[in-house]
């Protein structure tokens, strides 16, 4: 991994998402989902990996792998508890956590909205509430007055894309029931008549809250620039590399305009788009094709290929024009020799799309350790770092040590 295959000002970093690492975010929907019967949620995230508290070992993890980014989330449940009043206690941790990236050299990427919202928010219908883009753009506000002077980028949302993508998918019809059971049990346990949230969606809804959250992403945006207009500003996208294999193109052509298109038109108007990479899939004429014999597999049970990295990358700027962040790309798989395996190559492709001209700011490996994998509970295992479950001590894997020494490599660091 030569230095010169990428730009000096790089960022090499690492991702985490507040309710998947932090632990008892009991004024979230998720927490809420997850804690009513029925619930789709295999798992209750509970403690999480205790991130809350153990932020700033966590942060010496990542600067201690040579990385200069740290992309996380700010809970907004956790800043605004109650509708209309903020949490000093949590502005003032995350103010803290801002300040320990820049002690350590660590570029703070910043994501408002990693599906998770308030509960009073979810109350309201979430984005289908026709005050959600204010609501959202004054959040923003509070948080740009604490700490945006200090930040690097700035992401509005966290895969928006994520629902139709999961129509493509495959599930089971039994977890979309689930779905729906499950928001109903949340409706009448909190007594209202529509309960929504981000990361449980009814697809008679999708064309909804697709509408809202563009609305809040343009009001965030906005008031984002409007109290620091240099800052970069995007969306992160959940983003496969579709291939067509002869007679898929116009399989893949419909699943690329029902899943993507519409958010990387959105984005051309931002300052960068965010990738979200996890798999390469191929499609023929009648549909997704199996994998190949011996292929290897990840979590999905689809063929673990590095280079979909530099495809995905590649498709969101031809139809965006504008930079693109690597927000998260890694592997689930509890076998970390196929993760540190993966690194190096998905990088060379990386590297390949820059020369060809792909303008892009960084790369955020997801993720720095094992965590709550929403719907999934702690079974998927995607960390560069193990947790302990009982007494969330970390444990670095192969996969940090070769993610580590890329880095050194590509950033021209001594040994």
């Amino acid at each position: 991994m030569p230095a010169a295959s990428f730009p000096a000002d790089f960022l090499w970093g690492v991702a985490t998402a507040g309710h998947q690492n932090e632990g008892d975010n009991v004024d979230s929907d998720t927490w809420f989902l997850e804690n009513v019967t029925p619930t789709v949620f295999q798992e209750r995230s509970g403690k999480a990996a205790n991130g809350w508290e153990l932020w700033e070992s966590d942060l010496d993890l990542v600067a201690g792998m040579n990385l200069n980014a740290y992309r996380f989330s700010v809970e907004w449940a956790r800043i605004e508890p109650v509708e209309g009043e903020f949490s000093e206690e949590a502005l003032a941790h995350y103010e803290a956590l801002v300040d320990g990236c820049i002690a350590r050299g660590l570029a703070p990427l910043v994501t408002f909205n990693h599906f998770t919202s308030p509960h009073w928010f979810a109350a309201r219908g979430a984005w289908l509430d026709p005050e959600a883009p204010e609501l959202f753009a004054r959040y923003c506000g509070v948080v740009m007055d604490r700490f945006g002077d200090r930040i690097r980028l700035a992401v509005t949302f966290n895969e928006p894309d994520l629902p139709e993508m999961l129509t493509w998918a495959g599930l089971p019809d039994f977890i979309v029931d689930l779905e729906r059971a499950t928001l109903e049990a949340a409706q009448r346990s909190a007594g209202v008549e529509r309960y929504r949230a981000g990361n449980v969606m009814l697809r008679e809804d999708f064309a909804g809250m697709r509408a809202g959250m563009t609305a809040a992403h343009l009001a965030g945006k906005a008031a984002i620039k409007a109290r620091r207009a240099d800052l970069p500003v995007g969306l992160s996208l959940a983003m496969c590399d579709d291939v067509a294999a002869p007679g898929g193109e116009e399989l893949v052509a419909r699943k690329r305009a029902e899943v993507y298109d519409y958010w990387l038109r959105l984005a051309a108007d931002d300052d960068f788009v965010g990738v979200q990479n996890y798999e390469r899939l191929h499609y023929g004429p009648d549909g997704l094709l199996p994998a190949d014999g011996g292929a290897v597999l990840n979590g999905m049970g689809t063929p673990v290929d590095p280079d979909s990295l530099r495809g995905a990358v590649e498709y969101a700027y031809a139809v965006s024009g504008v930079s693109i962040l690597v927000s998260e790309h890694g592997v689930s798989t509890p076998d970390d020799g196929i993760r540190a395996g993966f690194i190096e190559p998905s990088l060379e492709g990386l590297a390949q799309a820059i020369a060809d001209g792909v303008p892009v700011l960084g790369y955020c490996h997801w993720t720095l350790m094992d965590n709550f994998e929403w719907i999934f509970g702690y079974g998927p295992k995607l960390g560069l770092h193990s947790v302990d479950r009982e007494t969330f001590e970390r444990t670095a894997k192969p996969s940090a040590g070769a993610y580590a020494q890329l880095v050194r490599q590509a950033r021209g660091l001594s040994d």
